[in-house]
């Protein structure tokens, strides 16, 4: 008996859920990839978008790091799009957008 109430509730849970749709890559480009810098990005079908570069700042010192920036944007469950751009360096991650609230 439970094992039929457990397959029923799956198969409930099978139905209700939204069909995955075929998600086609439209855009992907890895550019200057190395030791000390990098540039990436992708666009998809379904509106996601993401970019991004980061560099090695202060290269051999006790302040070693990489600094990046980037933005991405999805469509979301209302069908708007949502855009983040950020920066994340010696100061933490810092993003910004029009739907993230301020301090």
């Amino acid at each position: 008996m439970k094992f039929a109430i457990v397959c029923v509730a799956l198969f409930a849970v099978a139905i209700a859920a939204p069909a995955n749709e075929d998600i086609q890559v439209l855009r992907l480009e890895t550019d200057n990839i190395g030791v000390d810098s990098y540039k990436w990005g992708y666009e998809q079908s379904n509106g996601q978008k993401h970019d991004e570069s980061g560099q090695l700042k202060n290269a051999g010192s006790e302040n070693e790091g990489i600094a990046v920036q980037g933005s991405f944007s999805y469509v979301g469950d209302d069908g708007q799009t949502y855009s983040v751009n950020y920066v994340a360096d010696e100061n933490g991650f810092q993003p910004t957008g029009a739907h993230l609230p301020v301090a």
